[in-house]
């Protein structure tokens, strides 16, 4: 296999889209914090070969084994970890046109897992279809210092063009796993609410019986400034999403901070994981993203 990630003491480093091994980068730079964990996916829509996936400790199915009976000394069922809401996701549109990065020329990337700091980035530079060229720039990270809450800082720059940009961040829990039997679903929809740019989607496993309700919150800055914004809601069976659309100048930056929580019934009472969900997620914006970022980073100094 080429030898494609440079070489740091404390980060993981691509530089440069390797489409070919994408899985593996996603799998190199997972990020964690011992309550839930993350493959290194992109935010937007990215229609390339990639395996999404987000896990909840704990949150498992037992699921029939694929060996077959005949085969002697193994169990007919195992302990899968379920693949759980998507909530990093955001569609983006760009003057009509749909940003998927497979569909573009990327001119510049630059993707990397600071350890030290437990921190996911990413900087990539490309032109779309019709000629467009764009800046994203991605920060997120799983806290260690409040464990059921992850945050994004994800900003679009228009480099080359003027008109209007939207962003429709989601949650999404119709979700698979690769393995599992004829393509079966191990989540049923419990509860979903959509409140300004606030969203919560619950769900329940199969069999097992846990719950995890999966909220987000959106906030927007425009070229630095927190921007009013009036989201539009699109809800179908275990999804929300909340989109909303800005005018952009040549060189204007729209950024979204995205705060969200994962509250497992492994930790909190069934009954009240909404409440403590909605509570959990006014906290972490009230803090903000530099904040939380900052008790997370003093987190992981301690601990190295």
């Amino acid at each position: 296999m080429k030898n494609y990630i440079k070489h740091d003491e404390w980060k993981i480093v691509e530089e440069g889209f390797h489409p070919e091994y994408n899985r593996i980068t996603e799998s190199l730079l997972s990020i964690g914090n011992g309550r839930s964990g993350q493959r290194a996916n992109f935010e937007e829509k990215y229609s390339g070969d990639s395996l999404q996936g987000t896990y909840i400790a704990g949150v498992y199915y037992p699921d029939k084994t694929r060996v077959g009976w005949w085969k002697n000394g193994y169990p007919e069922y195992f302990a899968k970890i379920l693949n759980a809401a998507n909530w990093i996701g955001v569609n983006v549109v760009v003057k009509g046109e749909e940003l998927d990065l497979a569909k573009c020329k990327i001119l510049s990337f630059h993707r990397e897992l600071d350890m030290k700091n437990g921190l996911l980035s990413r900087s990539v530079v490309v032109q779309m279809r019709r000629g467009k060229q764009v800046e994203i720039n991605s920060k997120r990270f799983l806290s260690l210092a409040r464990q059921d809450v992850g945050a994004i800082c994800y900003s679009l720059k228009a480099l080359n063009f003027s008109g209007k940009v939207s962003l429709e961040p989601f949650i999404d829990g119709d979700v698979i796993n690769e393995d599992s039997n004829y393509d079966e679903k191990f989540w049923i929809e419990k509860e979903k609410a959509a409140r300004g740019n606030e969203g919560f989607v619950c769900m329940q496993t199969k069999k097992t019986g846990f719950l995890v309700c999966t909220g987000m919150s959106n906030r927007f800055r425009l070229n630095g400034q927190e921007t009013e914004n009036q989201p539009v809601t699109s809800i179908r069976e275990k999804y929300i999403a909340l989109k909303s659309e800005f005018k952009l100048n040549e060189g204007d930056e729209i950024c979204l901070e995205k705060y969200v929580v994962n509250i497992s019934s492994l930790y909190y009472s069934k009954n009240k994981l909404t409440e403590i969900s909605e509570n959990s997620l006014k906290q972490a914006v009230a803090k903000g993203f530099d904040k939380l970022f900052a008790e997370h980073q003093l987190m992981w100094a301690n601990r190295w």
